[in-house]
């Protein structure tokens, strides 16, 4: 086990990007080729795809006594080279190993998610590591390879050795704000434009009152082509979504169709908190709300110049048609505690695509 006495924060709380940077120096993070700089986000750090995909047979969990690679074995179906390129097709399931590892010091966790971008696309992404129960969850002391479970699920995508579809965020002791102290953080810093709903976080709804082009959402096109995750500003919305449009009261969601749509709330993260989205319990609907859920310290907040930015909404609906109206409960915020302030902030520091965002799809399309 690596030994960081140094790089371990000594209040509870998410790291910031200037303490993930210290466990890069001191090998508890480590890569080949080495960790990149721009990998580092205000409370998280980007995770590279490897050269070599695997499709498989079915998802899965290693179990505790196993390790990925042994369970590859029984799951494997073909080898896929990323080094130049390659198609992942829609409704396939690809094990990718990541260019990162770690080693880390006890009393260190660490959670994963899906990138905003992936999780506008409807990618399913998910982190495994060997002896692993959960996805996306990384227990203290590990020590290993991590893994991306890729499965596109709307579009097919071309992707390539090192890019960044999903991210870590470490955790050090107890850093979620109970919803007394999330209560006096609204008094203070006003989370949201409007009356809090706190009940195990910050809850929030979603906007379907129409903009003046009287779109409020998008679902996305079954037979659309393939994109290329590089490709920034490439494609045409038309192309891959329909828009969906509302006299204000409500739509009614497709079983296993995939809609973007926005929270009815602007939210903002003060520079001292990290937050993640949170779905409802299926009692509120047999629909999902979330597959991309860090907000870093900074998003929508004033000093980092924003104003208030609405929550994008990853939505999918299961086995029935269900109506969802306008200003329905959806979701919730789990706001952390850092550990310490970022030494950059976002939309401040960083250059952001979604930084006072409204309803708005992936980098990937164009405004037409």
């Amino acid at each position: 086990m690596t030994d960081v006495p140094n790089h371990l924060p000594d209040a509870p709380g998410v790291l910031p990007r200037q303490t993930i940077a210290g466990l890069i120096d001191a090998g508890a993070i480590a890569a080949d080729p080495p960790v990149d700089a721009v990998q580092l986000q205000p409370a998280s750090l980007d995770l590279r795809l490897g050269g070599v995909a695997w499709r498989v047979r079915a998802s899965f969990l290693p179990g505790r006594d196993k390790t990925v690679d042994a369970r590859l074995q029984d799951f494997a179906m073909h080898r896929i080279d990323l080094t130049d390129g390659a198609v992942l097709e829609k409704g396939c399931v690809y094990l990718v190993p990541l260019l990162e590892r770690l080693d880390l010091p006890a009393g260190l966790e660490a959670v994963a998610n899906a990138k905003s971008s992936t999780g506008r696309l409807d990618l399913l992404t998910r982190l495994i590591t060997d002896h692993g129960t959960e996805f996306d969850r990384i227990p203290p002391g590990y020590r290993g390879p991590l893994w991306a479970e890729i499965c596109p699920r709307s579009f097919s995508v071309l992707v390539r050795q090192g890019m960044r579809l999903n991210q870590v965020r470490f955790r050090a002791g107890d850093t979620t704000l109970d919803d007394a102290a999330l209560a006096a953080l609204h008094d203070a810093t006003g989370l949201v434009d409007g009356p809090a709903h706190i009940d195990g976080g910050l809850g929030f709804s979603v906007d379907l009152h129409p903009r003046g082009d009287g779109i409020v959402g998008y679902r996305a096109r079954p037979h659309a082509g393939v994109i290329d995750l590089d490709r920034i500003g490439a494609y045409a919305v038309r192309d891959f979504w329909d828009p969906i449009t509302s006299d204000g009261g409500g739509v009614i969601l497709d079983p296993g169709a995939f809609y973007i749509l926005v929270s009815r709330e602007a939210v903002h993260i003060p520079p001292d908190y990290a937050a993640e989205m949170a779905p409802y319990m299926a009692l509120a609907g047999e629909f999902r709300v979330h597959y991309a859920g860090f907000f870093d310290p900074g998003f929508g907040h004033a000093a980092a110049g924003g104003t208030g930015a609405r929550g994008v909404l990853e939505v999918r609906c299961h086995e029935a048609p269900f109506v969802l109206d306008h200003g329905q409960r959806v979701g919730r915020l789990v706001y952390e505690r850092m550990a310490a302030r970022p030494d950059r902030l976002y939309g401040a520091d960083f250059a952001s695509n979604y930084q006072g965002q409204g309803l708005k799809l992936s980098k990937h399309f164009r405004a037409d």
